[in-house]
């Protein structure tokens, strides 16, 4: 108990502090699926294994009762999966810049279309409406979205899933450039693991309902990112 300056007893609140264990962390972080970030190609790419991949993760989706969140296109891999999870019924949300909206690339048959002013916008809005996180092939837009949650989850802004789904060997080289990192400690063996690897859309969706995050320190603030 201490004084005022006018003589009176003021109670002080106490200070609470929590520290974040790992076996805390496994509790906060979301065990059953309820959304996916999907992140992919605005075009078809040349193997067609790589639209039935989309197809087949689509149809996943929607018979496990989970949304898809992404980028809101018609055209491409986007496209293919979108339009996989509405055919089986799934919920999809699409977030898409007003500029990409104007340029005719929307899917205008989703179940809801967020559109934004910018690609930060975007990319924020996917994140936070996102349980875990997919990436399929893709070029640069698909791995600046992917790996910005990635280094989300590393630092502790998020504690969500992120997983590849290497499809044909298409990531190879990638996976390759993950262990020459850790090699030359740019990358922890720990932080480099925590990215979910399967080839099988149903392999991935299983695993990353059962992820288990990485201890690490918080160096960011949700605000901060």
């Amino acid at each position: 108990m201490s004084r005022d300056g006018m003589g009176r007893s003021c109670g002080l609140a106490p200070i609470v502090v929590l520290i974040l264990t790992s076996s805390l962390l496994e509790t906060i972080v979301p065990r059953n699926l309820s959304s996916v970030g999907v992140y992919c190609a605005s075009s078809p790419g040349v193997d067609p294994g790589f639209a039935e991949a989309a197809e087949s993760l689509g149809r996943l989706l929607a018979r496990r009762d989970i949304r898809l969140i992404y980028g809101g296109g018609r055209v491409g891999l986007m496209g293919v999966l979108a339009d996989a999870v509405l055919a089986e019924g799934g919920v999809v949300h699409g977030v898409i810049t007003r500029d990409l909206k104007e340029k005719e690339v929307a899917h205008l048959g989703l179940t809801t279309l967020q559109v934004v002013t910018t690609m930060h916008e975007r990319k924020a809005a996917m994140a936070d409406q996102s349980d875990a996180f997919v990436m399929l092939p893709g070029g640069f837009g698909t791995l600046d979205e992917f790996f910005e949650v990635v280094t989300w989850s590393q630092l502790g802004i998020h504690i969500k899933p992120c997983g590849i789904l290497n499809v044909n060997g298409f990531f190879d080289p990638l996976l390759e450039l993950f262990k020459l990192a850790t090699l030359q400690r740019f990358l922890r063996p720990e932080h480099r693991d925590m990215v979910v690897i399967e080839s099988d859309p149903e392999s991935m969706i299983d695993r990353l309902g059962s992820w288990t995050p990485v201890a690490v320190d918080k160096w960011l603030d949700r605000d901060e990112r």
